[in-house]
């Protein structure tokens, strides 16, 4: 039984050096001999990686080498030629007396952390460690629905992003037009809201690496407002439109009434055509009965607003009306205030303003 414990704990040791010299230790790095140095471990410089892309990691071999590894953590990547790590994005790049580099692939955040690359020669161990730092590209992970509320209602929309380092978060309207409101938080409150601050919201996630982008629309619903109606002149028998304009959301319903008297498309005579916020009512032929008040209302779930409109009648001039008035205007030129007519002749009318005018002209002539 003695010669058998020998023997187990001849067998120990020897797994214990094994261990060492592969750099098996619970902390994961490599053994120090009494008399090594400070300056035997170097630290290099961070290296910064983008997520998804790849890093190469090396560190110089020398003379009188006996065993290297590479470490990340308590991990071992690659000892020797030897390949321990059983990820595929992990491989040997170059492995002879002056160098010792690996490469990691498509590179994500849990690879960030010390890399070490332990070297064990024939007097000492040294160590080259350094610290990978992985960016993450901007990424908005959380965002507000697109909303439909009533007019004077409070919002509150939420942007929130991942990424390292971490993003800047900004909230702007940008439609249908940039009016200031903006927020450079993850929330947007916007209190008692007015169909002016209906439109199109813009949230941006940005880092040093990258920019996302998404955007949030709101429909703000509101009462109908109707244009005030502009009456309208016809002649008789002619073709005549009274136009109605509204302002709703959503999009308004369209009531014809004449009095009391609701009207509907092609109803002697008339023609109704709605379309958006315009609704028109066509008489293709003009009567005296059409001529009068016509009332539009716009109705949406929100309420209603209404116009009236003057259908009234325009008398075309006839030609022995044209002639009077033509008659008219002539005499009251020629004659004028205080023209003297004898009642007997018509050349008087034309002699007198005559006169004046040879008079008017010697005065001018004479002035020169």
């Amino acid at each position: 039984m003695v010669v058998c414990g020998c023997c187990v704990a001849s067998w120990r040791r020897c797994v214990v050096v094994c261990l060492r010299l592969l750099f098996l230790l619970p902390a994961g790095l490599p053994v120090r001999s009494q008399g090594q140095s400070q300056s035997d471990n170097k630290q290099m410089d961070n290296i910064t990686v983008r997520q998804g892309e790849t890093v190469f990691l090396s560190c110089s071999q020398g003379d009188f080498v006996t065993h290297t590894a590479w470490l990340n953590r308590s991990s071992i990547l690659y000892a020797g030629e030897d390949k321990w790590s059983v990820d595929p994005r992990v491989s040997l790049v170059t492995f002879n007396q002056d160098e010792f580099t690996i490469k990691i692939e498509d590179v994500d955040l849990a690879d960030e952390g010390q890399y070490i690359c332990a070297v064990q020669t024939i007097s000492r161990p040294r160590t080259t460690s350094v610290h990978l730092i992985v960016q993450v590209p901007p990424k908005i992970v959380n965002l507000s629905k697109d909303l439909v509320l009533n007019e004077g209602s409070n919002v509150t929309l939420m942007c929130l992003a991942s990424g390292r380092p971490e993003p800047a978060i900004v909230w702007r309207m940008i439609s249908p037009s940039d009016d200031g409101l903006s927020s450079d938080t993850e929330v947007l409150e916007i209190p008692f809201i007015t169909r002016q601050r209906a439109g199109t919201y813009e949230c941006t996630a940005a880092n040093d690496i990258a920019v996302d982008t998404q955007t949030v629309e709101l429909t703000v619903n509101y009462p109908p407002s109707v244009s005030e109606g502009s009456d309208v002149g016809v002649t008789l028998g002619q073709r005549g439109v009274l136009e109605c304009e509204v302002d709703a959301v959503p999009e308004a319903d369209f009531e014809w009434y004449r009095d009391d008297r609701r009207i509907f498309s092609s109803f002697d005579g008339i023609e109704i055509e709605n379309a958006g916020a315009l609704s028109k009512l066509t008489f293709f032929n003009v009567s005296e009965t059409d001529y009068g008040n016509y009332t539009c209302v716009a109705i949406n779930k929100l309420g209603s607003a209404n116009t009236n409109i003057v259908l009234y009648e325009i008398i075309e001039p006839t030609s022995s009306t044209l002639l009077q008035e033509q008659t008219a205007f002539e005499n009251e030129f020629w004659e004028g205030p205080g023209a003297v007519q004898d009642g007997n002749s018509g050349t008087s009318t034309m002699f007198t303003p005559t006169c004046l005018l040879l008079i008017v002209v010697l005065q001018l002539l004479h002035k020169f």
